[in-house]
C-alpha cells in the first residue's frame, strides 16, 4: 500500500500521494442528519407553527403559508396521490416554474414516498424546445404531470404526446383538455400517510434532476433524502447562523435547477426560514417585478448568480430606501453559477458599510447536480469573489494535479449521487476506481502553502484549447477577466481561437443595440466603446494566450431552442461555437471591415 503523509492544519486535513494527488477532508465532524425531507417540516410545523414557510404574490400582497399549514397541506395532498395510485405509477413531472402548490406538491411527493421532476418552464412555454420536454418525459415515464397555469401552458397540454397522462394544475381556466384541480388533492383522501412516510428514508428518490446536456441528451441526476438531507447539515455546520436564527429569503432561482431547487428551497425548510418567491427574474422584461417584490420582503440572506447581482446593485445604487432595506439585518451575500465580478463584489461591500457600518459575510460554494449541490463552501471573510472554499464535513475532495498548477477537481461522499436515472453506461464513465465523482473542473489553491485559505475556481478542463503555438488557453478565468472588463455593455461571451494563431471573442450586448449588419452589431458607439476596453485588456496581457485580438458583437442573442443557452442559463459554449461558425470563420477574416480589432 502506498505510503501517504498527512498533516492536520486547523480546517482542512491534507493527504498527499506519493503521485502529488491531494485529498482534502474537513477536520470537523458532521453533525445530525434528518432522515427525509419530512421530517423537517414535522419539526418546524411543532416548534414554530405560526412561522412563515413559503410565500408568493397574490394580487397586490402575498399567499403566505405557515409550517402548520404546511404539514396539514402536504399530508392532504400526499393522502389523495395514494389514493389515486400515482404511488404506482411513475415520478411526477412539474413543467411549470415555481410556486406555492409546486412546493407543497414536490414536498407531499417526497413524504410518501414518489420522486418529483422539476424541467424548465421554457422548455414547455417555448416550441422549439418541447423536444426536450418529451425526452424528459419519455425518459421518466410520469404517473402525474403538473402546471400552475392550464391555460398558460395550454399548447404543450394539447400535444398528443401528452394525451395518456393526468394533469395537475392550481388554475383550470382555459386548459385544452381535462385536467384536475389543484384543490381537489387538498381535500386529501383516505390513504394511510403514516405508513407510507415510515416506508421513506434516506436512500429512498426524493427527485430526478436533469443536467443540462452540451453534447447529448441531459442526464437525470438521481437526487436522494440522503443527499438533500447531509448536504443541508453540512452547510449549517459551515454556517452557524443558520441554527441562531430563522432565515429568510426574496429568491427568483428555478427548482428545477439544484442551486434554487435543492441548495436554497430546502435550506429554508431545513431551519424552520421563510421562503419568499421572487416572481420576476434579471431580465429586461422581468427585473421590474424582482425591484417591486425586493421593496416588500427583505432577506437575510441574498442568493443570486452575478448577473442578478450586477442587477442588483445598478438598482440599490439609484435607491437609498431599497438600500437601507436590503443591507439591514443581511447576515450574508452568496453568489453560485459563475464568478462574480470584483466591481460587483466591491459595489455590495461598499453599499453595506454605508448603510450598516459593516461588511456581511460575502461568500460562494462549489458544487454541482450531482453532488446535491454545496461540497467546497467559503465560510470565512474574503478579499475576492471566485473563491469556492474548504470541503464541507463529511466530503472528500481529489485533487489531480496538471502540469499548470492548477488541479482536476474530484470528490466523494454522503451528498454525491448515485448515479444517473436509467443510465449505467454514464454513471460508470462519471466515476473514478477509488469512487470519486469525476467534474471536469479545474482548481488552485488559493494560498499554495496553507489549504485552509481554500480553492478558487479556475474553470472548465473541456473549455481550455491550445493556440496554434501550442500554448494553453484558459478560457474560463479570460472568459472572467474580458467580462469584468466590458462590464455593463456585455452580458456574456464565448472565447474563440482553438488551433489559431490567435484569440477573439463573440459579444453578446447587455441590450438590443441600434446598428446591424445581418449577424452582427455595428452601432459605432458600442463598438468603439468595446474597442476601447479591449484595447486597455490587452495592455495588461501576459502573451497570446491572455490577449483578446479581435471581436464580434452578435446581433441574435443565445437561442434556448437551438440549445446555446442552459435550463441554468448559461451559455453552452459548443453549441454557440458550432451554430455560430460562420461568425467565427469571419472573425478570422483579415480583410473583414466589420470585426473590431485591437
Amino acid at each position: 500500500m502506498t505510503d501517504h503523509s498527512i498533516t492536520v492544519p486547523q480546517e482542512v486535513i491534507t493527504e498527499t500521494r506519493a503521485d502529488g494527488t491531494l485529498i482534502l477532508r474537513s477536520s470537523h465532524p458532521m453533525g445530525p442528519v434528518a432522515d427525509t425531507t419530512g421530517d423537517w417540516l414535522h419539526q418546524w410545523a411543532v416548534k414554530t407553527p405560526d412561522a412563515v414557510f413559503i410565500a408568493e404574490r397574490q394580487g397586490a400582497g402575498w399567499r403566505e403559508v405557515r409550517y402548520a399549514q404546511a404539514l396539514d397541506m402536504v399530508r392532504r395532498i400526499g393522502a389523495w396521490l395514494l389514493d389515486q395510485g400515482y404511488d404506482r405509477k411513475g415520478p411526477i413531472v412539474v413543467m411549470s416554474g415555481n410556486s406555492v402548490d409546486h412546493g407543497l406538491l414536490a414536498l407531499a411527493a417526497q413524504y410518501v414516498g414518489i420522486a418529483v421532476v422539476p424541467v424548465a418552464e421554457q422548455y414547455s412555454l417555448i416550441p422549439g424546445a418541447h423536444e426536450r420536454l418529451l425526452y424528459v418525459i419519455e425518459k421518466v415515464r410520469p404517473g402525474l404531470l403538473f402546471v400552475d397555469n392550464a391555460g398558460r401552458y395550454g399548447a404543450v397540454l394539447k400535444m398528443d404526446e401528452l394525451a395518456g397522462y393526468d394533469v395537475l394544475a392550481t388554475q383550470t381556466e382555459g386548459a385544452p383538455r381535462d385536467v384536475i384541480a389543484m384543490d381537489a388533492a387538498l381535500q386529501g383522501g383516505v390513504a394511510d400517510v403514516d405508513a407510507a412516510h415510515a416506508k421513506v428514508g434516506l436512500d429512498t428518490v426524493g427527485k430526478i434532476l436533469f443536467t443540462s446536456g452540451s453534447t447529448s441528451n441531459p442526464k437525470g441526476v438521481i437526487t436522494t433524502h440522503r443527499m438533500m438531507c447531509v448536504n443541508q447539515t453540512q452547510i449549517a455546520d459551515a454556517f452557524p447562523v443558520l441554527r441562531a436564527k430563522a432565515p429568510k429569503i426574496l429568491d427568483w432561482l428555478p427548482w428545477n435547477h439544484v442551486f434554487g431547487g435543492s441548495h436554497n428551497f430546502n435550506m429554508m425548510l431545513a431551519n424552520g426560514g421563510a421562503l419568499y418567491i421572487d416572481d420576476g427574474k434579471p431580465t429586461e422584461a422581468l427585473f421590474p417585478r424582482s425591484l417591486e417584490n425586493m421593496k416588500m420582503h427583505s432577506g437575510t440572506l441574498a442568493f443570486n448568480v452575478p448577473v442578478g447581482f450586477a442587477r442588483q446593485v445598478e438598482a440599490l445604487k439609484a435607491d437609498p430606501e431599497l438600500r437601507k432595506a436590503f443591507f439591514t439585518g443581511l447576515d450574508f451575500t452568496f453568489y453560485a453559477g459563475a464568478s462574480l465580478p470584483q466591481e460587483t463584489w466591491q459595489a455590495l461591500g461598499d453599499m453595506a458599510s454605508e448603510v450598516t457600518g459593516t461588511v456581511p459575510l460575502m461568500v460562494s460554494s462549489w458544487g454541482m447536480t450531482e453532488t446535491a449541490p454545496a461540497t467546497l463552501i467559503v465560510h470565512e471573510r474574503v478579499d475576492r469573489s471566485g473563491i469556492i472554499g474548504v470541503p464541507v464535513p463529511g466530503a472528500e475532495i481529489k485533487l489531480v494535479p496538471d502540469e499548470d498548477g492548477r488541479y482536476e477537481l474530484r470528490c466523494k461522499g454522503p451528498n454525491i449521487m448515485p448515479g444517473y436515472f436509467e443510465d449505467p453506461e454514464k454513471t460508470a464513465e462519471s466515476f473514478d476506481p477509488d469512487g470519486f465523482l469525476i467534474t471536469g473542473d479545474a482548481v488552485k489553491f488559493v494560498d499554495p502553502g496553507n489549504a485552509d485559505r481554500g480553492l478558487s475556481f479556475d474553470g472548465r478542463i473541456s473549455e481550455d484549447f491550445k493556440l496554434t503555438s501550442g500554448t494553453w488557453v484558459r478560457a474560463a478565468s479570460l472568459r472572467n477577466g474580458v467580462l469584468t472588463a466590458l462590464d455593463g455593455l456585455i452580458g456574456d461571451l464565448v472565447i474563440t481561437g482553438q488551433d489559431r494563431a490567435e484569440l477573439g471573442v463573440l459579444l453578446f450586448p447587455v441590450q438590443p443595440a441600434g446598428g446591424r449588419e445581418g449577424d452582427i452589431v455595428t452601432d459605432a458607439a458600442l463598438v468603439a466603446e468595446v474597442r476601447h476596453r479591449l484595447a486597455k485588456l490587452a495592455g495588461s496581457a501576459t502573451g497570446s494566450s491572455t490577449r483578446i485580438g479581435k471581436a464580434l458583437i452578435c446581433a441574435e442573442a443565445p437561442s434556448l431552442t437551438d440549445h446555446e443557452i442552459t435550463a441554468k442559463g448559461n451559455l453552452n459554449i459548443r453549441k454557440v461555437l458550432t451554430r455560430r461558425a460562420a461568425l467565427v470563420e469571419k472573425l478570422y477574416d483579415d480583410e473583414d471591415a466589420d470585426v473590431i480589432r485591437v
